[in-house]
């Protein structure tokens, strides 16, 4: 499955994301953090959808006890870089919480059902994300 993915960030890259740019009717951008054990970077396709000037990314992890490597990486160090079709963009995440979490999740799961499921999956709370464009 790894080369599946490498594969699929590669096609996204070489194609300026006309290939790969949407899974499940939903867009996808590429994340790339820093690795919080080694420092290096990670990219992750991500399905994502707008929030006034920000990107909202959902830690479901398919509602895996365990958060994606992508969020630890996050809290970790907030700062990394997306790369929606062309273009790249430096930005800073933060979870959203309260109202702001409470809205956000519903306009998700009318984008997609799937995310209620993988909601009652697991006992964690699943982070909404926020990636925020950094001047």
């Amino acid at each position: 499955m790894e080369l599946v993915w490498k594969i699929h960030r590669w096609l996204y890259r070489v194609s300026g994301g006309r290939v790969g740019g949407r899974m499940m009717g939903m867009p996808v951008l590429l994340l790339t953090t820093t690795g919080r054990k080694t420092g290096q970077p990670r990219t992750s396709p991500l399905m994502y959808f707008p929030d006034g000037d920000a990107c909202v990314v959902i830690a479901s992890n398919a509602g895996e006890p365990s958060h994606p490597a992508w969020w630890l990486n996050l809290r970790a160090e907030p700062c990394a870089t997306i790369q929606r079709g062309s273009q790249v963009a430096r930005v800073r995440a933060r979870e959203a919480a309260g109202e702001e979490r409470a809205r956000l999740w519903v306009k998700l799961v009318e984008l997609d059902r799937s995310y209620e499921t993988y909601r009652q999956r697991t006992k964690r709370q699943i982070p909404v994300v926020l990636l925020e464009p950094v001047a």
